[in-house]
């Protein structure tokens, strides 16, 4: 029986695949006769900064099968009746969220924000320097204040390359906003005692102090605000010089010939902007372009044309 065993033991031992070489890690871009010398002392007599191959890319391997080798013995008259495969790649590690979180820091050169890194790069990286360039951190999807967004980086390694990184952040920063005293009603001008400034927390990023509340008066919200809600300027628009079912007076140009008349409003608009009118005498309708508050011009052809 124990002879069955040690047989098949043997056996197995036979037929079991090649462990692989442990690798060593490499700090450059090119792998060196000092870097074959410490795993094997006989390359030790050839000059330390003697190219042998390139180094791999993070996550992959170089390796240095057992008759390449011999052939690098041979070209380097070293006596070398065998050798191992020998194997070299980058250290990889996993990214330090701490680290990164200082890049990020350092980036943004906002003192008084509050920063949270919600997710990150979970590949392992090679060693290197950390970077979140500015210019590559996203916008939040929303404006709440703890949206989060996409800020892209990378580990400078070796001779200046870059391994790609990324870290889900909320970033916010003390801002200034607006927000309504009452209820704001879609198309009417905004007073400024309906708004009132307040201390908020904003994504640093493209934003900026809303305007003081008398620079906001005038504006006409586009849709309703409720109370207590933040008013932001993508919310308003300029105010209408004509509404609809206003007194307009109008000039009508035909050639030479010039008519004034007071017509009704049946659309509103800016200047520069085409409304709808009717003729209070003879009910017809007719398009004018607004020119100023209550005004518009309608340019008729000459008469003949």
């Amino acid at each position: 029986m124990k002879l069955r065993v040690l047989l098949l033991l043997g056996s197995a031992a036979w037929f079991a695949p090649a462990q692989q070489p442990a690798c060593r890690s490499v700090g450059g871009d090119r792998i060196l006769a000092r870097d074959l010398a410490a795993a094997l002392p006989e390359f030790g007599v050839v000059p330390p900064e003697t190219l042998l191959a390139p180094a791999p890319v993070p996550g992959s391997q170089r390796v240095f099968h057992s008759t390449e080798l011999l052939a690098l013995a041979r070209r380097y008259g070293i006596a070398l009746p065998a050798a191992p495969d020998t194997c070299f790649q980058w250290a990889m590690e996993p990214l330090d969220r701490a680290a990164a979180l200082a890049a990020i820091r350092e980036a943004l050169r906002i003192p008084a924000a509050q920063i949270e890194i919600d997710d990150l790069s979970t590949a392992r990286v090679p060693p290197g320097r950390i970077e979140f360039p500015l210019a590559r951190l996203g916008t939040p999807a929303s404006p709440e204040p703890r949206a989060l967004a996409l800020w892209r980086g990378d580990v400078v390694y070796g001779d200046g390359h870059r391994y790609a990184i990324w870290a889900r952040v909320g970033i916010t920063a003390p801002c200034r906003k607006l927000v309504a005293v009452e209820s704001l009603k879609a198309g009417r001008p905004i007073e400024a005692r309906q708004l009132r400034a307040t201390s908020s927390a904003c994504f640093p990023l493209g934003a900026k102090d809303a305007e003081p509340a008398g620079e906001m008066a005038g504006l006409v919200p586009l849709r309703p605000i409720a109370a207590g809600a933040e008013v932001r300027p993508e919310m308003l628009t300029g105010a209408n010089d004509v509404n609809r079912g206003d007194a307009v007076r109008v000039e009508v140009r035909s050639g030479a010939a010039h008519l004034a008349l007071v017509a009704r409003a049946l659309s509103g608009g800016r200047t520069g902007e085409t409304i709808s009118v009717r003729n209070p005498d003879s009910n017809r309708i007719f398009q004018a372009r607004v020119t100023g508050k209550g005004t518009a011009i309608v340019e008729a052809g000459p008469k003949g044309s």
